[in-house]
């Protein structure tokens, strides 16, 4: 009779006092192993945990009691007054129109971005061309420029273009902050596939966007998911160019979110992290599997 073969692979007798030793240090250490995991998410889970019992509670409730604390009831009086009637930069039109003004800037800007990658990256990869090189080294240091140094060349483009506290403003500039992520992304996984698969293609008559068509882009599905989740989730929570370029009811959620107080706050933070969080949740699996194919490649 064998014990803890299956796991180590070792046939020992259970009579064995090695084996039993093995066994028990074997045992003691997943019980330590698992126990320093919860730990450290109990740490990482603490501040939503947080937020999640302050968004039921009301500003005096916090004011009394503090910021950490059960609430006293459950309720959706919160989420229905921040959602209606919270005074955001002097309006109190709650912040639904600061939801829907994100949703505007993040969905046109993340579609935009990425195909506008997808294009780079694919020319970058399999047309390559004299100054390619070079071209593709100007766009990754989009990646590495600090947001801070680009705000006075957009407050001048903002200017001349007409679109200052405008959402379409943020639009453009998220689209083409967005621009160099996407390309390195696309250009990383494209890099992967055969040059030999485009020449076949090439030699039986198919042309630039034939082969874009129907080769590159059923095979650039999880590649391009990831792409959409990235672009969607770093322009829905950018905070630093919609607090500078925008103000009132042109606002998106994240500047808005400051002037939300204390017992909505929490309410209006869980719902301004809702489309994120749907995102990772129907895209995650996808995400996944696009990372191991591009983004790390």
């Amino acid at each position: 009779m064998t014990d803890y073969a299956g796991r180590t692979g070792v046939a020992t007798s259970a009579a064995d006092p090695a084996a039993a030793l093995a066994l028990r240090r074997y045992r003691l250490g997943r019980i330590a192993l698992y126990a320093v995991l919860c730990l450290f998410a109990a740490i990482y889970l603490f501040p939503a945990l947080v937020v999640l019992a302050n968004s039921f509670r009301n500003g005096m409730d916090v004011r009394l009691n503090g910021i950490i604390a059960f609430p006293e009831r459950l309720g959706f009086d919160n989420f229905v007054a921040v959602w209606t009637r919270a005074c955001v930069s002097g309006m109190c039109n709650g912040i639904a129109p600061n939801f829907w003004n994100s949703l505007v800037i993040a969905v046109p800007a993340t579609i935009a971005s990425t195909l506008l990658g997808f294009l780079n990256g694919y020319v970058l990869s399999k047309w390559r061309f004299p100054g390619d090189t070079w071209i593709f080294a100007l766009i990754m240091l989009g990646i590495f420029m600090p947001a801070q140094t680009a705000l006075l060349p957009w407050a001048w483009i903002m200017g001349q273009l007409g679109l200052s506290n405008n959402v379409w403003g943020l639009v453009l500039i998220h689209t083409v902050q967005g621009i160099s992520f996407a390309t390195l992304f696309a250009r990383n996984f494209f890099v992967g596939i055969p040059d030999e698969i485009v020449k076949a293609a090439r030699v039986d008559g198919a042309g630039f966007w034939r082969i874009l068509g129907k080769i590159m882009l059923p095979l650039a599905g999880p590649m391009i998911v990831v792409t959409v989740i990235w672009q969607f989730t770093s322009i829905w929570n950018e905070y630093l160019y919609g607090m500078v370029f925008t103000r009132g009811d042109q606002q998106p959620i994240t500047a808005a979110l400051m002037g939300v107080r204390a017992g909505g706050s929490s309410a209006a933070v869980l719902i301004a992290a809702l489309p994120p969080l749907l995102i990772y949740f129907f895209g995650g699996r996808y995400f996944v599997r696009g990372l191991t194919m591009g983004a790390v490649k």
